[in-house]
C-alpha cells in the first residue's frame, strides 16, 4: 500500500501564487508517475503529470502558469501555481502510480485526500 498526502492549499487572490506538495510513503519501491488532478465540482480533470524521469504533461488550461516538479529521493511532487484565476478554484488531488503485476495495465493508482484551493476575484 502507498499513502499519499497533499499539503499547501488555501485561499489566494486572483493573480497570486500557491505551491502544493504531495508525498508518497509506504511501499514506494515501484513508484512511477505522479500527478495533480482537480475537481470542481463535476468530474476530476488532469492538471499536470510528471514521470520518474521528469517528463511533464500539462492541461491546456494551466500551461505557462503552473509548473510540476518532483524530488525522487523524497517521493515528493510539487505544483507551483502562478497567475491564479478564479476558475482554478477546486479541490486538488495528488495521484501516485505504482507499477504492479496485479492489474491488467500494470499500474495501481493511489490518491490523496485532496486539498482545497480557492481563488478570489
Amino acid at each position: 500500500q502507498v499513502r499519499v498526502v497533499e499539503s499547501g492549499g488555501g485561499l489566494v487572490q486572483a493573480g497570486g501564487s500557491l505551491r502544493l506538495s504531495c508525498t508518497a510513503s509506504g511501499n514506494t519501491l515501484n513508484l512511477n508517475s505522479m500527478g495533480w488532478y482537480r475537481q470542481a465540482p463535476a468530474q476530476r480533470e488532469l492538471v499536470a503529470r510528471i514521470t520518474r524521469d521528469g517528463i511533464t504533461h500539462y492541461s491546456d488550461s494551466v500551461k505557462g502558469r503552473f509548473t510540476i516538479s518532483r524530488n525522487n529521493a523524497l517521493n515528493t511532487v510539487y505544483l507551483q501555481m502562478n497567475s491564479l484565476k478564479s476558475e482554478d478554484t477546486a479541490v486538488y488531488y495528488c495521484a501516485a502510480d505504482v507499477l504492479t503485476i496485479e492489474t491488467i495495465d500494470g499500474i495501481e493508482t493511489f490518491w490523496g485526500q485532496g486539498t482545497q484551493v480557492t481563488v478570489s476575484s
